[in-house]
């Protein structure tokens, strides 16, 4: 059986800053939803959302100002709202830990295996700097995928500008949260949040290359 663990597999350190709330129930089983703030080394805040089921920790215990380490898989799903289909992510808890060292704060590794599913987007921004928009796809248990945004810099960005769809990479790096502004056809401004990946270090995945030219 395949390891999906390794497909995804994301370990973060934060503290909460949100009261649970019922998230979804599955076959009997509940899960909740909760943020915690964890910290960039340049010192800016992310505040990520976290799923985790009643069954991994007593609920009760998860208090607002408390840190954790939080070990599981970063995952999405399509939630459909007016017609119109919107990508949701969460950090999915498989393991939970109470800490009380600070430093846990900065704790904060993404790794991904998975295929590029969107031709990437290359730009440079004002400045010059080079950045790419890349969606790879990830493969999980039940025939599922998540798909997860990820932002790529420098000569990353540049690297995979013109790689194909379908192509097999790894990749590793942390996830932020960012703050937008969506206006509305009355003009409206409502403010947003989006999740994405800020890769570190990216590659082509050639052991996965190896055994599709082998099928």
């Amino acid at each position: 059986m395949e390891n999906y663990s390794e497909n995804n597999y994301v370990e973060i350190g934060g503290k909460i800053n949100s009261k649970l709330e019922f998230s979804h129930e599955i076959y009997d089983e509940k899960f909740y939803k909760f943020f915690i703030e964890t910290k960039r080394l340049s010192n800016s805040v992310d505040k990520l959302p976290i799923i985790i089921s009643e069954r991994l920790i007593d609920i009760d215990e998860l208090e607002i100002g408390k840190l954790v380490n939080i070990k599981g898989q970063f995952r999405s799903y399509n939630k459909q709202n007016d017609g119109k289909s919107k990508l949701v992510l969460s950090v999915f808890a498989r393991d939970i830990e109470f800490c009380e060292d600070e430093k846990i704060l900065t704790l904060n590794n993404a790794n991904f295996m998975g295929y590029i599913c969107k031709q990437p987007i290359y730009r440079k921004t004002p400045l010059g700097r080079e950045i790419a928009d890349v969606l790879i796809a990830v493969n999980r248990s039940y025939k599922k995928s998540d798909y997860i945004p990820c932002i790529l810099w420098g000569r990353n960005a540049k690297f995979c500008e013109k790689i194909e769809i379908g192509t097999p990479v790894k990749l590793s790096g942390r996830i932020q949260s960012r703050n937008y502004e969506k206006k509305l056809p009355d003009g409206t401004v409502i403010p947003k949040v989006a999740y994405e990946v800020s890769i570190a270090k990216f590659s082509l995945n050639k052991s996965e290359e190896k055994v599709e030219n082998n099928n």
